[in-house]
């Protein structure tokens, strides 16, 4: 197995690990923010499933279908977290769409709230594009 196919079997346990958030006792107050930072609903944890499926199909497929995984996942969810800091939503959730623009800011909540996509998608994408180049 190579090391990206590794990395995206790791990201389908990180995926999954985020789809269950909301169903971990303790894990989110009273007003149903995980962490007390943010809140995921239902279409947020299919999201993290179907992309978690994605990374574990790709890390069982081969090499090849883990770095398109990863650099089409890194994209898009690097881009999600930069669209955090910009409006206070997301594209991927539809966030943009159905919520008026908070406008650019850089607080501690909203650098928490988007610094799992910002990591988990620059991560991804940096390994897609320079792991394993020429193997």
């Amino acid at each position: 197995m190579s090391q990206l196919q590794k990395i995206s079997i790791g990201y389908f346990i990180a995926l999954m690990i985020a789809a269950s958030i909301n169903y971990i006792p303790g894990l989110t107050d009273e007003s149903g923010l995980a962490f007390g930072i943010f809140a995921l609903d239902l279409y947020d944890d299919a999201l993290h499933v179907a992309s978690a499926l994605w990374a574990l199909i790709a890390g069982l497929m081969s090499r090849n279908a883990s770095r398109i995984f990863l650099v089409l996942f890194g994209a898009a969810y690097l881009s999600d977290g930069i669209f955090g800091f910009f409006t206070g939503y997301g594209f991927l959730d539809m966030g943009i769409f159905t919520n008026a623009s908070l406008g650019m800011e850089l607080s501690l909540g909203r650098s928490l709230a988007n610094l799992p996509h910002l990591a988990l998608g620059g991560f991804a994408l940096v390994s897609g594009l320079f792991i394993e180049r020429r193997a």
